[in-house]
C-alpha cells in the first residue's frame, strides 16, 4: 500500500471522512464552533491535516503541529476532555476508512501488513498526544510561574522615596514562604539599588508566629550588612506579644517607630 495513494483516497473523500469523524465525536461535534471562536481552531481542518501527517508517515511536522495546538488549547484554556475525545474519533474514522481503501483496491492485507500498518498509525496518534499533552502542560507551568512572579512582586511592594530611601509596606498574612520570598526580593533590592534605609511597615499585619519573626530578623540582620538601615513601623500588639513570649526583639537590629509618617519625616528632615 503506498502512501500516494492512501493520501489520494483521503483527499477525494473529504467529506465522507469529516461526515465518518462527526458521527464518531458524539460529546464534541456540538462544540466545534464554539472552539473555533474561542481559540480560532478549526477541528475539522486540523483533523485533514493531522491525518495526511500519519498516513504519510511526516513525523516532524506532526510534533511540531501538536505542540502549537498544546499551546492552542493551553492559552484559552480549552477542555482537554474535548480534545481527547477528538484525537480518539480520528484515530476511529481513519481505521473505517483504511479498511475501506484496501477492500476497494480488492487487495486486503495479510495479517503482517496489517499489524505494519496498525502499529504505525497507532503510534503516531499516541506520538500526537503525548507532544500535544506535553506542550499544554509546560505552557500551563509557564503561565503558572508569571503569575506567581506577579504575586510575588505584589506581596514585597518595594517603594523608593528617594535614591537613599524605600519602604516596604507589608499587608496581610506572613507565612513561612513569604518570609523567604521577602528575604529574596528585599536583598536583590538593597544589592541593586544600593539604599541607606529601608522602611518595613507592619501596620498591615496583624499576626506573624514566632519562625517568621526570626526569618525576618534575618533579613534585617542581612541587609544591615550591606550597608542598608532598617527602621520598623507600625508594629501591632498581637506582634509585639508575640515577640515578648518568644523572647525575640527588634533591639540592636533596626531602629522603630509607631508610624510611618514619623519614620518618613525623620528620614527625610535628616536627608535635607
Amino acid at each position: 500500500m503506498e502512501g500516494q495513494g492512501i493520501r489520494e483516497f483521503f483527499l477525494e473523500n473529504r467529506a465522507a471522512f469529516e461526515e465518518r469523524l462527526l458521527a464518531e465525536a458524539v460529546n464534541v461535534r456540538d462544540k466545534i464552533e464554539e472552539i473555533n471562536a474561542i481559540g480560532n481552531i478549526n477541528l475539522l481542518h486540523n483533523a485533514h491535516k493531522l491525518v495526511l501527517y500519519i498516513v504519510e508517515n511526516r513525523e516532524h511536522e506532526m510534533i511540531t503541529f501538536a505542540k502549537v495546538e498544546g499551546e492552542a488549547w493551553a492559552k484559552y484554556s480549552l477542555t482537554l476532555a474535548f480534545k481527547l475525545e477528538w484525537i480518539q474519533s480520528v484515530r476511529r474514522a481513519m481505521w473505517n476508512f483504511l479498511y475501506n481503501y484496501d477492500r476497494l483496491r480488492g487487495n486486503e492485507s495479510n495479517r503482517e501488513e496489517f499489524f505494519a500498518l496498525e502499529k504505525q498509525i497507532n503510534e503516531m496518534v499516541d506520538h500526537f498526544l503525548s507532544c500535544f499533552f506535553l506542550s499544554y502542560s509546560q505552557f500551563k507551568d509557564r503561565l503558572i510561574q508569571v503569575q506567581r512572579n506577579l504575586v510575588e512582586d505584589l506581596s514585597v511592594p518595594i517603594i523608593p522615596v528617594t535614591e537613599a530611601v524605600s519602604i516596604l509596606p507589608l499587608i496581610g498574612v506572613i507565612d513561612s514562604y513569604r518570609a523567604s520570598t521577602i528575604e529574596e526580593k528585599v536583598i536583590q533590592a538593597v544589592g541593586n539599588t544600593r539604599i541607606e534605609s529601608l522602611i518595613l511597615d507592619l501596620s498591615g499585619t496583624a499576626n506573624m508566629d514566632p519562625e517568621v519573626i526570626q526569618h525576618m530578623l534575618k533579613v534585617i540582620e542581612g541587609i544591615s550588612m550591606m550597608g542598608c538601615k532598617t527602621i520598623v513601623t507600625g508594629i501591632r500588639p498581637e506582634i509585639v506579644r508575640q515577640m515578648i513570649r518568644s523572647g525575640l526583639t527588634f533591639e540592636h537590629r533596626a531602629e522603630t517607630k509607631g508610624t510611618l509618617q514619623q519614620a518618613l519625616a525623620d528620614c527625610l528632615t535628616i536627608q535635607v
